[in-house]
């Protein structure tokens, strides 16, 4: 499972259906309608939200819209919370810099793989934008992360101390 960090246009089409996917079964999670995979680590920012349905809620809803826009149809009413839909609506998550550019190294390395023209296209940027949903402050890499050595042609980022 894997909730990016970083913002939705930055996924190709096979990592945009999967993170949607992936987000819906985090939902279920969230909203105890199934068993498995309560204990993802990915899910750990979403539990610690003050309303966690809504923030995973608000989630799915900037993937539907870049779907949208990309010509996709996802379902938006798979989505438990409407009224996460509303931009603004969501109190942002704060996620650090160092998990923001380590996600983004490791889609880097994906892209590079899966759609080599995608990967090109974004070559130049050092720092993507974060999905709507996060706020990015300082800091490392996230203690849950499960840290991969670095692809050729990505970042290579290393696990410093956390603040």
């Amino acid at each position: 499972m894997r909730l990016w960090t970083v913002h939705p246009r930055y996924l190709d089409a096979k990592g945009l259906v999967a993170t949607w996917r992936e987000a819906l079964l985090a939902q279920k999670v969230l909203a105890a309608v199934t068993c498995g995979y309560r204990h993802h680590p990915q899910l750990i920012r979403f539990r610690a939200h003050p309303a966690p349905i809504q923030a995973i809620g608000a989630f799915l809803a900037d993937l539907a819209k870049e779907a949208a826009r990309r010509g996709y149809n996802f379902d938006i009413n798979k989505i438990l919370e409407h009224g996460a839909m509303d931009q603004g609506a969501t109190e942002q998550i704060e996620e650090t810099e160092g998990q923001l550019l380590y996600e983004w190294a490791h889609l880097r390395a994906k892209l590079h793989r899966r759609t080599p023209d995608l990967h090109r296209q974004f070559r130049s940027i050092i720092i993507p934008e974060p999905h709507p949903l996060f706020r990015i402050v300082p800091g490392s890499i996230r203690e849950w992360e499960k840290v991969k050595s670095p692809a050729p042609g990505s970042h290579p980022l290393e696990r410093r101390s956390r603040g």
